[in-house]
């Protein structure tokens, strides 16, 4: 699929899944380096030996002798899971986004074939990009929470449902998993992956953000809850 180039401030939710459902990722090595790779690939300057020249280094330390850091895209969220990663960039530059995903892609593929001994694509074709800007911002409030809260709750011990019955408790957990950026807005890290601009207008505090994001899935888990009724009733009719 072909993907059209963004106009000036468009801000987009880029979906990128491991093809056949495969994961992207297999250890802790893998996705430390896809977030350090966040920040090296958005950059227009380009090192290919990025990973040997700032090995033993801070995670995102950046060589003196590199040209001044000029970022393709703003990050505004993201998170990682097993098999695909969710992204929200804002295009700052002429088809920034676009150039982003070809570095960020081709490197985690490059990078997995060689330690894997694997061979062909690893993503399941070109990414997913929806503009979400114009849907207003109450459509931005919700993206915000199912990036930086709801992904993470996911993997959070006993998956969604026990996640939002034990929101305080998940919300710090999350706020500390190093693999998506909900600790920048909460204040548990700073790293230099994310531009908070955007959320930091739209949620003027990190407890203002915290309560949305309470909200917003204490109504999922009433949907998972009617599932799970519906589904018992079901099996039940066929006993």
């Amino acid at each position: 699929m072909r993907v059209e180039p963004y106009a000036s401030d468009s801000i987009v939710h880029a979906i990128k899944r491991g093809a056949r459902g495969m994961l992207i990722v297999r250890d802790e090595r893998d996705k430390r380096r896809f977030a350090r790779l966040l920040f090296y690939a958005n950059d227009t300057y380009r090192d290919e030996y990025w990973e040997r020249n700032t090995k033993d280094m801070d995670m995102f330390y950046r060589p003196a002798e590199w040209p001044e850091r000029q970022p393709l895209v703003k990050i505004l969220s993201w998170s990682l899971m097993s098999n695909h990663f969710h992204l929200v960039l804002k295009e700052v530059n002429d088809r920034g986004i676009s150039k982003f995903m070809q570095k960020l892609c081709g490197s985690i593929s490059t990078h997995f074939n060689a330690k894997y001994t694997e061979k062909g694509s690893v993503f399941q074709g070109s990414y997913k990009g929806r503009t979400a800007n114009t849907r207003g911002d109450d459509y931005l409030k919700l993206l915000a929470v199912y990036v930086m809260v709801k992904n993470p709750f996911e993997l959070y011990r006993g998956g969604l449902k026990n996640a939002i019955q034990n929101f305080d408790e998940a919300y710090k957990w999350a706020s500390q998993y190093p693999y998506c950026n909900l600790g920048d807005y909460t204040g548990y890290s700073n790293t230099p992956i994310t531009e908070k601009d955007v959320f930091g207008e739209i949620f003027t505090t990190p407890l203002e953000f915290k309560e949305f994001a309470r909200e917003s899935l204490n109504y999922k888990l009433e949907q998972l809850v009617a599932l799970e009724l519906d589904k018992s009733d079901l099996s039940k009719k066929h006993v």
